[in-house]
């Protein structure tokens, strides 16, 4: 029942007053355990609120509605993960440990969790989490780590720019149900090294067979090479 069904439900209700035999009989039904007093009087329209049902008013559970209180706390709980992920999804590349000196890098207030009013008392407390399938229910410390060791790490990813939601949504299920961690076996990692040391190797004769003519260089794009040489065995697989 939403804000534009009430006034419906409450005429309804009016005709219910002046003779019940005028609403159908499941609208008796309902009225007649809805809007007695316990003393064989009912209350007039204005006196009796029927329950809204929304996001922020569910149906109760076994004719119990929880303290609207701590609706509200779980609804703000939530709201402020969500703000948080979404942080982590587009700002989270700025502290990974990219640096070939090691060197730290500031976290920007948006990663810390003071940032959206939480603290180390809300980590072990159980909220959703979606990364583009059905959502999960999670403590924020799991969310938290699972958000750092996929944007934070030694891969910074730049996405949350890509204007098609589509394509955004399988970058997060792809990297963030794996972490961004790939497990290859020791032939996986011969062939890419392979690869990467055939592309430096043939650069480095490039340079010295045509010394001031051309500039050949990959630019430290070596790794497209593996990336290419998989590509081009999947395309032929795919036929």
């Amino acid at each position: 029942m939403d804000s534009q069904s009430l006034p419906f439900v409450e005429e309804l209700y009016a005709d219910y007053l002046r003779n019940p035999q005028t609403v159908p009989a499941d609208w008796r039904e309902y009225f007649a355990n809805q809007g007695g007093d316990g003393n064989g009087r009912f209350r007039a329209p204005s006196e009796i609120v029927f329950p809204r049902r929304s996001l922020f008013h569910p149906a109760a559970a076994n004719g119990v509605h929880p303290p609207a209180s701590a609706l509200a706390d779980k609804t703000l709980l939530q709201e402020r993960v969500d703000r948080l992920t979404h942080a982590y999804r587009v700002r989270g590349h700025i502290i990974a440990h990219i640096d070939p000196l090691g060197q730290t890098r500031p976290v920007p207030a948006e990663l810390t969790l003071g940032y959206y009013g939480l603290s180390e008392a809300d980590l072990d407390r159980p909220v959703a989490t979606s990364t583009g399938r059905e959502a999960e229910v999670r403590t924020l410390r799991r969310i938290v780590q699972q958000m750092r060791n996929t944007y934070c790490r030694f891969i910074g990813v730049q996405f949350m720019h890509i204007d098609e939601l589509s394509v955004r949504k399988w970058l997060m299920q792809r990297m963030e149900s794996a972490e961004n961690r790939l497990a290859l076996t020791r032939s996986e990692q011969l062939r890419i090294l392979t690869r990467l040391t055939d592309a430096s190797v043939f650069e480095e004769f490039l340079q010295k067979k045509y010394i001031g003519a051309k500039s050949f260089s990959l630019e430290g794009a070596e790794t497209l090479i593996p990336l290419l040489d998989l590509l081009i065995e999947k395309a032929g697989e795919g036929g």
